[in-house]
């Protein structure tokens, strides 16, 4: 039985599905995905990319034959109307195409415990979805939007004893420091999701876990895909999620060869 396993295991390359950004802008897509794509690539793992133009036979095809999610930042905000808020002036446009594969893609990661990663735009989602709220728009000291070009925008402080902090620790991180590119943010965490990252110059979360131990469900408000060249931290990063990913699909593996 062993040895079926093991066979298994190594012909099994390790998936991660990811939903195109934006459902509607191609040059935003074509700028973006890419370096999520490369993060994957450089941890281990294939990159399964879900188009919207995709027949639902074949997204539930590329589901099934991915171990883990990851869900991407966009331009977008998240409908206010989902967390039972009206609109402000100051919330922009939403992708309702890209808010409904999310969910598609989260429910199918949740049934089947499959490892989620989600960034920036995909964090707030995710929380979204489990039933949490957003600031629709950010008024603080610190500038959370200084631009694509700025590596460390500002200090984050990681909860002792989170996911977080153990990747952090792998890491050698100490003061940690992360760009910023978003104007909305998790206000209030969702069902069975902790706050495990906030920015000590306003108390902006920065992180969330779903908190179960045996479930990897991490989400970070910056982008480590941006940096994944230059911080350990953002490599860590990938790096443990597609090791959870692996893990999972050894976990199918060994089920399927008994």
């Amino acid at each position: 039985m062993w040895f079926l396993e093991a066979v298994y295991t190594l012909s099994m390359p390790i998936r991660v599905a990811i939903p195109e950004p934006s459902s509607s802008d191609a040059e935003y897509n074509s700028r973006s995905l890419p370096s999520y794509c490369e993060a994957l690539r450089l941890a281990g793992a294939e990159p399964v990319v879900i188009r919207y133009v995709s027949p639902k036979e074949e997204i539930d095809r590329l589901l099934a034959e991915s171990q883990g999610i990851l869900l991407p930042g966009s331009r977008f905000d998240v409908e206010p109307e989902r967390y039972g808020e009206a609109r402000i002036p100051e919330c922009g446009e939403a992708d309702p195409a890209r808010s409904e594969m999310d969910g598609i893609l989260l429910a199918h990661a949740f049934r089947l415990r499959k490892p989620i990663l989600a960034i920036c735009h995909g964090m707030q989602s995710m929380n979204v979805w489990a039933g949490g709220k957003l600031v629709q728009h950010l008024t603080t000291s610190i500038n959370h939007s200084p631009g694509r070009t700025i590596g460390e925008a500002h200090a984050v402080e990681i909860a002792p004893g989170s996911n977080l902090a153990a990747i952090a620790q792998k890491s050698s991180a100490v003061d940690v420091k992360v760009n910023s590119s978003h104007h909305q943010a998790v206000r209030i965490a969702g069902d069975r999701f902790r706050v495990t990252a906030r920015c000590p110059g306003d108390d902006v979360i920065e992180a969330i876990e779903l908190d179960d131990v045996t479930h990897f469900v991490v989400g970070v408000q910056w982008h480590p895909e941006r940096t994944y060249a230059e911080s350990a931290l953002s490599r860590e990063i990938f790096s443990e999620f597609v090791r959870a990913v692996g893990g999972w699909q050894a976990a199918v593996g060994k089920d399927l060869a008994r």
